[in-house]
C-alpha cells in the first residue's frame, strides 16, 4: 500500500471513542480522521466539534459506503458490531472493531472469512495486548526467557461497579432473571483470555468455570431505580492448553481494586513474568521477572521501543495502550503483508473460549474445545 494517509471513519461517539479511539488516530501522522457517526446526531456533532473533524453524521451505512474511507472503526454498542463489521468488510474497508464482534464465535469466524476473501485487515479492540509492558513481555517469551510454559494466571479485578447505584452498561433489562447472563466474563474476561492465548502460543483444549452474581440489585443505565439484574459480576475458570500448559482466569468488576485491574502471569521452567496493568503511584503498568537461579521477582524497565511516539510510563493507560494498537494496525495495513495480530480470527478464538466457559457453568461440567462449528 502507498504511504498516503489512511482515511478513517469512526462509528460511535461515546466515551471510549472520545478517550481512546479518536485520540489514537489523531496521534498518528499517517491517519486522517474524516468523519464520526452516531445514531444520536447531536452526539456525533459534539464529537466532531471537540476534535475539529471534517464531518459528522447519524447514518453509519452512508459512511461505510463512502469511497474516500479506507478504515472503519466500530465503537458502537456491542449488539451492533457484527452487522456493521460485515457491511464494512463487504465494502472493502479495513476494520477495527471493539469486542466482541459477535456473542457467538461462529459469527466472528464468518466475518473473518469474509475479510480474508476481500483482502482486508481486521483488528479487535484488545487494548491490553498492546500495552508496552505486555508487548515487552511477549518479546521476552519469544526469546526463550520463560522456557517451556507451565502455568498462566490471568486476572481482571476492579471496583468499577462495586456500587450498585453506579449505572451498569450493556445489560439486557428483558433477560430472564432465573438464568445468569454473561457480563464480566465477556466484557472483562476477553482481554486477559487474549493475552493468555498469545503468550502461551496455542489454543485451550478444555475448560471448567463458574459465573456468579454478588450484587443482584442494581441500577441499569437509562432506567430508573434499582432492579434485579442476574448477571455474572464475577467468574473464575480453569483450563488446559493443547500444549499442556495449565491456566486459571478470574474477572470481576465488583472486587476492590483500581480500574482496569488487569494482571497476567506466566511461569515456565526457565523464568517467570508478571505484568500488572494497573495505574498505581502514577505509573500505568509494571513488569517483574524472575529466573530459575534468581527466584526473587525484580521490576524491569520497559524499553523505549515498546512505547508509541510521545508515550511514557506515566501516561494514562487509555491513551497509551490504544495509541500502540492504532500504530500497530496502521503498520500492518501499510506493510500489506500477512501479519495481522489481534484480528477477527483472534477474536473468534477468544469468544469461543468464552462460549465454552458459559456452557461449562450452565451445564456444570468440563467442556472440550474446539466447539461444534
Amino acid at each position: 500500500m502507498s504511504s498516503d494517509k489512511l482515511r478513517i471513519a469512526v462509528l460511535g461517539a461515546g466515551k471510549w471513542a472520545e478517550h481512546a479511539h479518536i485520540p489514537g488516530w489523531l496521534r498518528d501522522s499517517r491517519a486522517d480522521v474524516r468523519v464520526v457517526s452516531d445514531v444520536v446526531a447531536d452526539k456525533a456533532e459534539a464529537m466532531r466539534a471537540q476534535f475539529d473533524l471534517p464531518a459528522a453524521t447519524a447514518d453509519p451505512l452512508e459512511v461505510i459506503a463512502r469511497s474516500d474511507i479506507d478504515v472503519v472503526d466500530i465503537v458502537t454498542p456491542s449488539a451492533t458490531h457484527h452487522e456493521l463489521a460485515l457491511h464494512a468488510v463487504r465494502a472493502g474497508k479495513h476494520v477495527l472493531c471493539e469486542k466482541p464482534v459477535a456473542y457467538d464465535f461462529r459469527k466472528t469466524l464468518e466475518a473473518a472469512k469474509l475479510a480474508r476473501q476481500k483482502g482486508v485487515k481486521t483488528k479487535l479492540g484488545f487494548t491490553f495486548r498492546y500495552s508496552p509492558g505486555v508487548q515487552y513481555a511477549k518479546s521476552l517469551i519469544d526469546s526463550g526467557f520463560v522456557g517451556e510454559p507451565y502455568i498462566f494466571n490471568g486476572y481482571e479485578q476492579n471496583s468499577q461497579w462495586l456500587d450498585p447505584d453506579e449505572p451498569l452498561r450493556q445489560v439486557d433489562p428483558e433477560a430472564d432473571p432465573s438464568t445468569i447472563q454473561t457480563s464480566s466474563l465477556e466484557g472483562y474476561g476477553a482481554p486477559i483470555i487474549d493475552i493468555g492465548h498469545w503468550w502461551v502460543g496455542c489454543d485451550l483444549a478444555r475448560v471448567s468455570g463458574i459465573m456468579t452474581n454478588f450484587v443482584p440489585e442494581r441500577r441499569v443505565r437509562g432506567l430508573p431505580g434499582r432492579r434485579r439484574v442476574n448477571i455474572d459480576d464475577a467468574d473464575i475458570f480453569i483450563g488446559e492448553y493443547v500444549n499442556k500448559t495449565l491456566t486459571s482466569i478470574q474477572t470481576s468488576f465488583v472486587t476492590v481494586g483500581n480500574y482496569p485491574g488487569v494482571e497476567a502471569r506466566l511461569y515456565g521452567d526457565k523464568g517467570a513474568i508478571i505484568c500488572r496493568l494497573v495505574e498505581e503511584g502514577g505509573v500505568a503498568e509494571t513488569v517483574k521477572t524472575a529466573t530459575a537461579d534468581a527466584v526473587e521477582f525484580v521490576q524491569q524497565v520497559i524499553p523505549e521501543r515498546f512505547y508509541p511516539k510521545g508515550g511514557h510510563a506515566e501516561e494514562s493507560w487509555r491513551s497509551l495502550f490504544y495509541a500502540n494498537l492504532i500504530k500497530d494496525f496502521i503498520d500492518e495495513i501499510q506493510d500489506g503483508g500477512e501479519r495481522n495480530q489481534g484480528s477477527f480470527e483472534d477474536g473468534a478464538w477468544v469468544q469461543e473460549a468464552i462460549n465454552a466457559v458459559e456452557t461449562s457453568c450452565h451445564e456444570r461440567r468440563w467442556v472440550d474445545l474446539p466447539l461444534d462449528r
